[in-house]
């Protein structure tokens, strides 16, 4: 059964500071394992990233056969029925799109003084993407982090994928032909990020490591941190939906389950304002549940990680939200934009009963690389910006430096470091 709170009991903060603080992660502790993977790759390279590729998913692969061939990637495409093509087309335009919208534009001014000031974008040049296939594939996922990164105008996107017993769905290399992505490695787990992050003979380092994975991926991410960029450590996925009486409890329910399903320490949470929702939706839960195919994993995840807490109010139901700081948060009510401005830590945020979460899984346009555990308090989801670099500029006049120079050198004495002041002092012949 999933967890049931009050705000008006008295235990209400002690339980919910227990929700907060309940781990959801993999418990097991992976770092020395994962630290000898990256050793071994970056002793032995190609050879190294097939034998721990092998022993892990039976990929049956060699050295030499690391890569998906140009015809192994049509032939794949090829299989994928022409409806889910054009779903994933659909996706990709619309991520696309949304996309372009966030790139920067570059910036350059002069102030009084004349000193010329500014900041250039350029992309990174080379990005490795993960993409999840072992329990579950995501052609979704190749989408989400190919796009932006074109978008940004990275020149060269390697991408990786576990191949289980030497199967891919062929969905996730149509959705990388549709992203353009022609450099494929039938590889994954700490021994994918290895790769990339220290590169072998056959596989040419990147720059940023994206994408999600298990435990052994997000540890390895955080090792190689430093040699090359991440976009964050992804743990599980989670939903919050904050609803009141105007809630219909079955849409309410099916979202609750999406995320559940994810299985993994996926966790769901609805804040409500209305008890007799509270209730229909915990029913509702149950009976949507026995009609899903897959049913055990989202019912293990809702009773072990679901939550349903009853507040007096939608103002306090929206704190509730800023302490949560949800990966995803569904505002469901009739005036979602009425609580907009107060959910201050969010990944993202869906406005009114007709937007589930789902819709921003797959064809929204918005990025599903998102902030979990609480990181929304600080970190955003994966965009335009995660593929580029700011540069700044500065450019000084004669007449510029001379105005500046006095208090530069300064500060330059404070500090203790006369060579930086000569540095200036020197050209105003002093």
């Amino acid at each position: 059964m999933p967890l049931r709170l009050d705000s008006a009991q008295a235990d209400f903060e002690l339980r919910f500071s227990q929700l907060l603080a309940g781990k959801r992660e993999a418990s097991q502790d992976v770092n020395d394992t994962v630290a000898g993977i990256i050793a071994d790759v970056r002793a032995r390279g190609d050879l190294a990233v097939a034998e721990l590729t092998n022993r892990f998913d039976k990929a049956g692969v060699t050295p030499t056969t690391l890569t998906f061939s140009p015809d192994e990637i049509a032939a794949a495409a090829a299989q994928v029925p022409a409806n889910v093509r054009a779903a994933l087309q659909t996706a990709h335009d619309r991520i696309k799109a949304h996309h372009e919208k966030q790139k920067p534009q570059d910036s350059v001014y002069t102030d009084d003084l004349g000193v010329t000031l500014g900041s250039r974008w350029t992309p990174v040049d080379a990005v490795g993407i993960y993409v999840p296939g072992g329990l579950a594939s995501y052609p979704s996922s190749v989408l989400m982090n190919a796009v932006p990164a074109h978008v940004a105008g990275v020149k060269r996107i390697a991408m990786v994928v576990p191949t289980p017993n030497g199967e891919i769905n062929p969905t996730v290399l149509a959705a990388a032909q549709i992203a353009g992505i022609t450099e494929i490695y039938r590889i994954g787990g700490a021994q994918a990020v290895a790769a990339l992050a220290y590169g072998t003979d056959s596989i040419a380092r990147v720059d940023k490591v994206t994408g999600p994975g298990n435990a052994y991926v997000a540890t390895a991410k955080r090792q190689v941190f430093g040699q090359v960029g991440i976009d964050m450590i992804a743990g599980p996925s989670e939903v919050l939906v904050i609803a009141d009486s105007s809630a219909n409890p079955a849409w309410v329910a099916a979202d609750l389950i999406a995320q559940a399903e994810h299985g993994a320490g996926a966790q769901s949470i609805l804040v409500t304002t209305d008890p007799r929702l509270a209730d229909a939706v915990e029913r509702e839960v149950d009976r949507q549940l026995s009609l899903l195919p897959k049913q055990a994993l989202a019912r293990d995840g809702w009773d072990e990680f679901g939550a349903i807490i009853t507040v007096a109010s939608l103002d306090e139901a929206t704190e509730l939200a800023n302490r949560i700081a949800s990966e995803h948060v569904e505002i469901a009510t009739d005036d979602p934009q009425a609580l907009v401005s107060k959910i201050r830590h969010a990944g993202a945020i869906f406005l009114g009963h007709h937007t589930p979460e789902a819709i921003g899984d797959y064809v929204g346009g918005s990025n599903h690389v998102l902030p979990t555990a609480r990181s929304a308090r600080f970190a955003s989801g994966l965009g335009v910006l995660d593929f580029m670099k700011r540069t700044s500029l500065l450019g000084c006049t004669p007449s510029a430096l001379a105005a500046l120079a006095e208090p530069a050198v300064t500060i330059a004495g404070v500090e203790d470091l006369d060579g930086h002041g000569r540095s200036i002092s020197i050209r105003l012949n002093r």
